[in-house]
């Protein structure tokens, strides 16, 4: 049998009734293990407006008994041009050195999406946000540490010279603030490919010692329209901007009909990971509409990137 992610039977775990406010939809949840052992989601929320804020949720097993705090961490702000459409799609990694939560997030408004970064020790206060890539600019993550003294963002910048819809990365001294100019990662692949139209990583690099495995989305438009799946790869562990290893085919494709049916048909959109064991839990938006998770085992994975 084909290595695949395997659904829980239980999905979808989150939808908008289950939440205690009024909600259009609920989807692509970054995700991190607290300190208390918990699971926390950082869920994109769309109101009845269409505007996105993220929520937190949290569960003892990643599973069930979702608790929602009633309040959003990131909201649409009428007065800042750079987000007063909302926020979306957020990811979270752990920075040991600095002993917080780096989080970014597609930051939406009228200047088109760009990459918004906060920082966190509980999810109850922040640091001062700020649009750190300017529009056009989305799907971006922070990894765990520095790498070679360098903080590294992986994103999507649309470049326009080169009609690029690939994954790229970023590199910064100090701040995180002030990213350099960006350097061509991951790429989409021909037409005929399951990826061909655009690729955007999924949760932050997971460190293993094989190297950075990414999970990402890949895009291919059909005649009845684009289809979202899950792919990945593995970036060297110590220039990560060289790719490793990267899987021809897919691990994750719309079949279900939460994931076939609802906003947006024929998507699943990876945005958390949480490592338990040899198993990965990847949580994933499907159909733009619900919450819902998928594990694998990560020896398994690497093992076949690596041709073992």
């Amino acid at each position: 049998m084909l290595l695949e992610f395997n659904r829980y039977p239980n999905n979808p775990l989150i939808e908008a009734h289950h939440l205690p406010f009024p909600a259009h939809s609920v989807f692509n949840p970054g995700a991190v293990l607290l300190p208390d052992g918990k699971t926390a989601l950082l869920l994109r929320v769309e109101d009845h407006r269409g505007l996105s804020a993220i929520y937190l949720a949290r569960s003892a097993d990643g599973r069930t008994d979702w608790t929602f705090d009633p309040s959003p961490m990131l909201a649409p702000d009428p007065d800042d041009i750079h987000c007063e459409w909302g926020f979306e799609d957020a990811r979270v990694s752990f920075v040991a050195e600095l002993d917080r939560y780096v989080i970014t997030c597609t930051a939406y408004g009228g200047t088109g999406p760009s990459v918004y970064l906060t920082t966190t020790k509980d999810f109850h206060t922040f640091d001062r946000g700020n649009v750190v890539l300017t529009p056009e600019d989305k799907n971006a993550a922070v990894f765990p540490r520095r790498v070679n003294g360098e903080w590294l963002l992986l994103h999507r910048p649309a470049v326009a010279s080169i009609n690029s819809m690939d994954i790229w990365m970023s590199r910064s001294n100090d701040d995180m603030e002030s990213w350099r100019q960006p350097e061509q990662v991951l790429h989409t692949r021909g037409a005929g490919w399951w990826d061909a139209a655009r690729i955007g990583i999924g949760p932050p690099p997971i460190e293993t010692p094989e190297g950075w495995l990414q999970i990402y989305h890949g895009v291919r438009v059909t005649m009845a329209g684009p289809i979202y799946r899950v792919g990945a790869a593995l970036l060297d562990l110590d220039e990560p901007h060289i790719v490793r290893a990267r899987l021809d085919r897919h691990l994750l494709s719309p079949s279900e009909q939460y994931e076939r049916v609802g906003d947006v048909a024929n998507v699943v959109f990876p945005a958390g990971a949480i490592q338990r064991g040899s198993q990965l839990d990847l949580y994933y938006g499907a159909a733009d509409t619900s919450v819902c998770v998928a594990s694998i085992d990560t020896d398994e994975l690497l093992g076949e990137l690596l041709g073992r």
